[in-house]
């Protein structure tokens, strides 16, 4: 007996039901599952894509860029260095002391003069224009060897503060790509690696670019409209979108933070510049572990900053510093926006050593420096805590711990300064003092950063170049986090 018509009707309609409900299931796992083959593929081609995009712009300026850098170089004698500058703190220096520890020769003088107006001329009429995607912002740093361990302290740090800021890390050419830290670490933390050689080798010439020089190339050729740049040793407090939306950045489009010594500029600089010298006026000098400017308003200051750079460690380098401490980049932005009349805000509040007394008095290994929204608040009302205000200072922002950098797998070797270590060789908290700047933190920076610091060095032990052979970095660290923060930790 064959089945009714009516219930093979039926049978068709819940095998179709059945069949659709199928597909749809299919496709929505395909859809949600994460990182399929095909996703990663279709991810990965896009990430070329734009990655091929990105570093073709970046060539195309270098191409017009790196002629005009070596079309005005200085051909002349560099100054002659006859002694270094003191650094005097910037609250005890004298406005009527102004060292002059340079001497050129006239006919110098003259050819610096041309070549820098020559360069200004040119930027000024038509400059190479700078390639990056538009209404973007990131934060940009430099990294390799030794320094990559470092630098993921530093992003897990910024990621502790809730930041969402995407990351582009330069690395100096392929020597210093590290395939487990560029392509999984790094972008884990939403960061990723970018090989300066890859625009730097495309355009032929003669020019040679040293390490100190990439910081300047990392934020020329970084894809964000406004960027933050930090040193691989510096993280932030807080989550530092609201620096780009509040504050001075928004009236100024750069910010700059101070050093601890007053600027000891050759009176030839301003000369060469054809800048006025300045009259019984002395400013902080700058730190440039911390920069944040935009791309956008400010690509003559950074095309002149670079300028300057290229042409640093024999010419401008002694006239913006004249061998006071920290001579390098860090005077040549704050020198390139004045002179090019610029807007910018160096946060007035000093920055702070912190560390740990010893004997021989402060054991410092990092720098403090101060929220710009705050200090431009109190600036805006007339008051400036660097000239005398008792108002309540600024709340920290961010923190450079520069020295010695806190390579899990060098930090506890003997050094000029020993963070981990009081003078009996006991361990010991490397950030106690001032003990006011350290309470202020209002949570204990210093053993989430021990965290992150465990993590990295057991997590990654055998993950970076530096440290192949290298033994017993994850014990070392886990030892002086027991003794210091007690048995167990989160990793």
């Amino acid at each position: 007996m064959f089945p009714s018509r009516a219930f093979l009707r039926v049978r068709s309609v819940l095998l179709a039901i059945f069949i659709i409900l199928t597909l749809t299931w299919s496709y929505s796992r395909w859809r949600s599952y994460p990182l399929t083959e095909q996703a990663q593929s279709i991810q990965t081609h896009q990430e070329t894509v734009s990655s091929s995009r990105h570093t073709e712009g970046h060539i195309q300026f270098w191409r017009q860029f790196q002629p005009l850098l070596t079309a005005h170089e200085p051909k002349c004698e560099p100054p002659l260095r006859l002694g270094s500058a003191p650094s005097i703190r910037f609250e005890q220096s004298n406005p009527e002391d102004r060292p002059e520890l340079l001497d050129m020769l006239p006919f110098d003088v003259d050819t610096m003069k041309n070549a820098h107006s020559g360069f200004v001329d040119a930027i000024n009429t038509n400059p190479p224009q700078l390639n990056y995607t538009r209404n973007t912002r990131g934060l940009v740093s430099t990294a390799g060897g030794s320094y990559l361990p470092v630098l993921v302290i530093s992003l897990r740090m910024l990621r502790r503060t809730g930041s969402k800021l995407p990351v582009e890390v330069f690395l100096a050419d392929e020597g210093e790509y590290e395939e487990h830290i560029c392509e999984v670490v790094l972008p884990s933390l939403n960061a990723r690696c970018v090989l300066l050689s890859e625009i730097l080798d495309a355009v032929p010439g003669d020019m040679r670019v040293e390490k100190y020089q990439f910081k300047l190339l990392a934020m020329l050729f970084s894809s964000f409209e406004e960027i933050l740049f930090l040193d691989a040793d510096a993280f932030p407090l807080h989550s530092p979108e609201m620096l780009f939306v509040n504050g001075p950045f928004p009236s100024t489009n750069m910010v700059t933070w101070p050093d601890f010594w007053a600027s000891t500029v050759s009176s030839y600089y301003y000369e060469i510049a054809s800048q006025p010298y300045p009259e019984n006026a002395v400013r902080q000098s700058s730190e440039s572990g911390e920069v944040l400017i935009s791309k956008k308003t400010h690509m003559k200051t950074l095309l002149l900053s670079t300028y300057y750079n290229m042409w640093g460690p024999d010419f401008y380098y002694p006239l913006l510093s004249q061998g006071a401490a920290g001579e390098g980049d860090k005077e040549t932005f704050v020198a390139a926006a004045m002179t090019l009349q610029e807007p910018y805000y160096q946060v007035s509040e000093p920055i702070c050593a912190i560390g740990h007394g010893t004997q021989g008095g402060l054991a410092g290994s990092a720098m403090v420096q101060f929220d710009p929204i705050e200090d431009y608040a109190l600036t805006l009302k007339g008051e400036w805590r660097v000239h005398g205000s008792k108002a309540p200072a600024p709340r920290a922002f961010f923190i450079h711990a520069n020295f010695p950098k806190f390579n899990p797998a060098t930090v506890f070797d003997k050094q000029a300064v020993n963070p981990a270590f009081a003078d009996d060789g006991s361990y010991t908290r490397a950030w106690t003092i001032p003990n006011e700047v350290i309470k202020a933190f209002g949570t204990d920076v210093e053993k989430r950063f021990w965290e992150e610091i465990l993590w990295t060095a057991c997590e990654l032990e055998d993950k970076f170049s530096t440290w192949k052979n290298k033994k017993g970095i994850c014990k070392g660290v886990t030892n002086y986090w027991n003794a210091m923060f007690g048995i167990g930790h989160a990793r």
